[in-house]
């Protein structure tokens, strides 16, 4: 038992001498952190597409939001994920998207105009070469907090058309807190959409 929670432990440790590409005009990497390591508690529910219906389970998950939705986004073409959206919206929740910029305008049929146009705030994430994340926090700090992550861009193609995965974790407070403030973090840096 010793050796694997040693062994665990140091798969969690930074690479020794890890540095980004100078080429970029990057920094090195002796100013990131080491990976956190939490404990596997609550619940985990998942789909795999495009056999499953992720976009249900997405979906279903923004109904039941009580006070917050906070939406990081690569791509967003599912139709009925943004009327989940809007529709929570429009029940008093609050709602915001950050969103990768070039994809909105490099997608025909990106329906983030559409959700901003029905009164969600968006802003988009151009900080960096591609902001890739497809993650929900839902309700962050209270009994019923949501954590939905994975592959799954909230795209047609993702539901039916690619190989893609969704995690929607409850119950893990210090986990769900991690991608709260992740999700804040990018929110600094990002600028209202339009």
């Amino acid at each position: 038992m010793a050796i694997l929670v040693t062994a665990s432990a140091a798969a969690f440790q930074p690479v020794p001498g890890y540095e980004r590409d100078h080429n970029k005009g990057h920094d090195s990497g002796h100013d990131r952190k080491a990976p956190v390591a939490l404990p596997a508690t609550g619940t985990v529910q998942t789909a795999f597409t495009p056999g499953d219906d992720a976009g249900k389970l997405i979906r279903d998950a923004i109904d039941t939001a009580q006070h917050q939705v906070l939406v990081q986004a690569f791509s967003f073409t599912h139709r009925k994920i943004a009327e989940a959206l809007v529709a929570a919206k429009r029940r008093g929740v609050d709602v915001k998207v950050l969103s990768d910029k070039n994809q909105i305008h490099r997608i025909p049929t990106s329906l983030i105009s559409r959700i901003a146009a029905e009164g969600v705030p968006v802003f988009t994430d151009s900080d960096h070469d591609s902001a890739h994340n497809k993650v929900m926090v839902i309700d962050a700090g209270s009994p019923e907090a949501t954590l939905i992550t994975g592959s799954f861009n909230f795209t047609h193609a993702a539901q039916y058309k690619n190989a893609e995965n969704v995690l929607l974790i409850k119950g893990n407070a210090a986990l769900i807190d991690l991608y709260r403030k992740n999700w804040q973090r990018h929110y600094e840096h990002s600028l209202p959409y339009r």
